[in-house]
């Protein structure tokens, strides 16, 4: 009962205090162990598995869609396979670390579920418009963290498409490259056993580029969902109200209001080059340019 409960307590805390590629890893195989032992048991008393994974899958079906909107979100989290969940978990570390030297925690929560929206967008509308997949419509569907996994790398791969990165029998391989190779992939084997799977990639890796292209003009395309999920977890407080009152200046009320407009000025700098670090010179507006200039001459 001690080492069960340390150990549950080690978990607990390698959760909180690890960053967001840690916990997206946590949420993944935590769902994945439940969703495999609910499954054990499902079929010990022989009732069937399908019916009930189907309500965390996201359908190919509009009219099955409508009545479950939130496989929108559930099926990026769930792996019914080993292998499967092995293989997305692995990208997930490799390119989520690698992400975060470029952009911030709230990025790539944002993005990890901007791609996986994405892609079960791209992944329904397929199913729908082209004739090819009007027989096996009914009964498609979605599972598994590719597209918001693909969204990450493709990324990364915008922002520093010269990166190198080392593969085993391969060597150093150009990032833009490696990008480049799993989006062809993905085109050519649209017409696969696992076609559903390849578009909703190419809808993951469009969320990628969008997003990267989109910051750097200084447009956060995940802003609303991290806006979301702040109130869903708690994060977001409202901005106290000012009450309005008449105020009468003094020296010491002139020497504060002085202060706290330095200090104002001084964190809208610090805000400015930590964009600058993180995003580029080009990402600035004409007006934080212009701050920026401004500050480098006092």
């Amino acid at each position: 009962m001690v080492a069960d409960s340390r150990f549950i307590n080690n978990l607990k805390d390698g959760f909180r205090r690890g960053d967001t590629v840690i916990r997206l890893l946590y949420w993944n195989v935590g769902i994945f162990i439940v969703v495999s032992l609910v499954t054990v048991i499902l079929t010990l008393f022989r009732i069937p598995v399908a019916p009930w994974i189907n309500y965390l899958e996201l359908p190919a079906s509009v009219e099955r869609f409508i009545f479950q909107p939130w496989t929108i979100l559930t099926y990026m989290f769930l792996h019914v396979s080993l292998l499967h969940i092995l293989f997305n978990m692995l990208w997930l570390y490799w390119f989520g670390k690698l992400f975060l030297q470029f952009f911030s925690s709230k990025h790539l929560r944002g993005l990890y579920l901007l791609g996986g929206i994405v892609g079960g967008v791209f992944y329904i509308l397929a199913y729908n418009v082209f004739p090819y997949f009007e027989e096996v419509k009914d009964y498609s569907y979605l599972l598994g963290a590719s597209a918001s996994v693909l969204a990450i790398v493709v990324a990364v791969a915008e922002r520093e498409p010269n990166y190198p990165i080392q593969f085993l029998f391969i060597g150093s391989v150009r990032l833009k490259y490696v990008a480049l190779f799993m989006i062809l992939l993905d085109l050519l084997f649209m017409t696969s056993g696992n076609a559903g799977g390849h578009i909703a990639h190419l809808g993951g890796a469009l969320a990628g580029w969008l997003f990267a292209i989109g910051l750097r003009k200084g447009h956060d395309l995940t802003r609303w969902i991290n806006a979301v999920c702040d109130v869903v977890c708690g994060d977001w407080k409202p901005k106290p109200r000012k009450p309005k009152m008449k105020v009468h200046y003094s020296d010491k009320q002139k020497d504060y209001d002085f202060n706290a407009r330095k200090k104002e000025r001084s964190d809208e700098i610090d805000r400015i080059l930590d964009k600058l670090r993180k995003s580029g010179y080009s990402s600035l507006t004409d007006e934080e340019k212009k701050s920026l200039f401004d500050a480098s001459k006092k």
